[in-house]
């Protein structure tokens, strides 16, 4: 089938849109479904960060998320709030979620095993960025000049499972689809063989 031929532009094309439909909302709403950023950042290194330009990849969605974080702030009345001098150090939050699916990728498959070391480096890789971003923004905001480091992470800490949890719902979906892919591959390769 063509329109599989280029997996790859496919999935360029689907994490691009996806961070462009979800940013706005951290936690989604009625409305609105909830930010996938960590997802989409986890997604590029799995599946896209070993191919060529993949680090070209990982750019234009670092600089996707600061002009949809942009427009959010300036043209959608959503609070700027975060946006301080800890903002850079989400480069490398998102990063590590990058280069853990990309560590990840040779060891993933569709078994339980392989599904179950996904959920793992799902994980792992959410709580370093929710680390990075959190521990960055504490030192950098300039909020927290009287608060101790334990009430910090006592009052962001109500935040960590939501962000890890959508990340492993969206990537649960994402290899929901990779599982019909296969499924619909595998019939087109052996009806093919048969003509």
């Amino acid at each position: 089938m063509k329109f599989l031929q280029n997996r790859t532009m496919w999935a360029v094309a689907g994490l691009v849109s996806l961070m462009a439909l979800t940013r706005y909302n951290h936690f989604g709403s009625s409305a609105s479904l909830p930010d996938a950023s960590y997802a989409v950042f986890f997604l590029g290194g799995l599946f896209i960060g070993r191919a060529r330009g993949a680090l070209a990849l990982l750019a234009l969605l670092l600089v996707e998320a600061a002009l949809v974080d942009y427009y959010a702030i300036n043209f959608r009345e959503v609070s700027g709030w975060c946006v301080t001098s800890a903002y850079g150090f989400l480069v490398f939050a998102y990063a590590s979620l990058w280069f853990v699916g990309r560590w990840y990728a040779p060891r993933h498959n569709l078994t339980g095993k392989g599904l179950f070391g996904l959920f793992a480096a799902t994980v792992a890789a959410g709580s370093l960025a929710f680390v990075i971003a959190n521990v960055s923004f504490y030192l950098l905001a300039g909020y927290f000049g009287r608060m101790s480091v334990a009430e910090f992470t006592s009052s962001v800490a109500q935040y960590y499972g939501s962000y890890v949890e959508v990340a492993v719902m969206y990537i649960g979906c994402a290899v929901i689809m990779q599982m019909l892919l296969s499924i619909l591959t595998g019939k087109v390769q052996r009806e093919s063989k048969t003509v």
